[in-house]
């Protein structure tokens, strides 16, 4: 099955299926020396893992990982990493009513019209929970950019029509602080509208429904010159990142649709030299110029759908075109956004180590240094 490896330099390539033996991913490039253990990977896990609120699914996994390869002593060779995490909370059984019946909003009919079998055990490899392999690698990926001072931060922006207040929205003056997002079961800063959401969250509960929202990243002490002027651009590669996150149906950078009702003269960030430092007025762009980043915060949204799983009849149809009724059963969550904020976290990180790594060969004096000084 292609599509599953992402990244040029800092290259990942996941495997597993949901109800399978387990899932991981290998990590290709990441430079040797760097210390790294279970427990630098252990913290994103469990912001991502189930089981672990009233909004979460009940399936009871530790996700605890495994370094197969890759590192010794702590500290990495320079050859693939290969991470592993073992499902042992499987209820296959939850989805035998189903096997032959194309549930709305998943996967189920492409991958039967496009592959002619499918795993139906809780979505095989198109299930969210393919996701921590993702965050086993952003891990590793944060690890490597937190060298350099690069800081990677996502939080809930909002869940339905709840969202939080204007003033952790500057990303010219504010910088959020994690401890508050971490303080929220919905990994939201603001206190209140974290209340107002999980409120709301269980009205759609109760109607055997669920909700969506969005999720802000943003990312700070990055260098100027990442991403390239055509084809990789920044934007061009965070997007792909987000949308190749299942339940995302739209991404912006920076002011993204607003910026389209601005004048020229609204949406264009003034640059001035304080202390003989470059830098910018406002921030309209994201941090990012010609595709490049411009040194100030990255900004970035992904937006999530509902999750597709409910409780309530749904009208569809089985593999053979009959018009059927499904009522879906199994543990579900009632809303992605809580347990995606560390996903999109983990893709910018992914993103941003490759585009580090590539930008070190930008420039001849670059080359110039690693060579003559490993020469002397």
């Amino acid at each position: 099955m292609p599509g599953s490896e992402f990244g040029t330099l800092f290259h990942v390539s996941t495997f597993g299926e949901s109800h399978g033996c387990g899932l991981g991913v290998v990590i290709d490039g990441c430079p040797a020396g760097l210390s790294l253990s279970v427990d630098d990977i252990m913290p994103y896990m469990r912001r991502r893992k189930p089981g672990q609120g009233a909004f979460t699914t009940a399936r009871n996994e530790g996700d605890e990982v495994e370094i197969l390869s890759g590192v010794f002593e702590e500290k990495t060779l320079g050859t693939p990493i290969a991470l592993l995490v073992r499902n042992k909370d499987q209820h296959s059984s939850d989805y035998g009513n189903i096997k032959d019946i194309y549930r709305p909003g998943h996967a189920d009919m492409t991958f039967d019209k496009k592959y002619g079998i499918r795993d139906y055990r809780g979505g095989g490899r198109s299930s969210g929970r393919e996701t921590l392999a993702r965050v086993a690698a952003g891990a590793v990926a944060a690890k490597l950019l937190s060298e350099f001072g690069i800081d990677v931060i996502s939080f809930t922006r909002s869940i339905g029509e709840v969202e939080i207040d204007e003033r952790y929205l500057n990303p010219l003056e504010n910088k959020v602080s994690r401890d508050k997002v971490m303080q929220s079961p919905l990994y939201m800063p603001d206190e209140d509208a974290s209340a107002k959401a999980m409120k709301l969250i269980g009205e759609y509960r109760r109607n055997k429904d669920s909700v969506g929202g969005v999720v802000e990243i943003h990312a700070t002490g990055l260098p100027v010159g990442l991403g390239e002027t055509v084809f990789e651009k920044i934007d061009a590669r965070l997007s792909a990142a987000l949308f190749s996150v299942g339940a995302v149906k739209a991404v912006e950078i920076g002011d993204g649709i607003k910026s389209s009702f601005y004048a020229g003269s609204e949406n264009n960030d003034g640059m001035t030299n304080l202390f003989g430092d470059i830098s910018k007025t406002s921030n309209h762009a994201g941090g990012c110029l010609g595709g490049m980043t411009d040194g100030s915060m990255l900004v970035a949204r992904a937006y999530f759908k509902p999750t597709p799983s409910i409780a309530q009849t749904q009208l569809t149809v089985d593999k053979n075109g009959n018009d059927v009724s499904i009522n879906i059963k199994g543990r579900h969550d009632p809303v992605i956004v809580p347990r995606a904020v560390v996903v999109t976290e983990a893709m910018a990180d992914l993103v941003l180590a490759d585009l580090l790594m590539q930008n070190a060969v930008s420039r001849l004096d670059n080359l110039k240094k690693i060579y003559t000084e490993q020469g002397e």
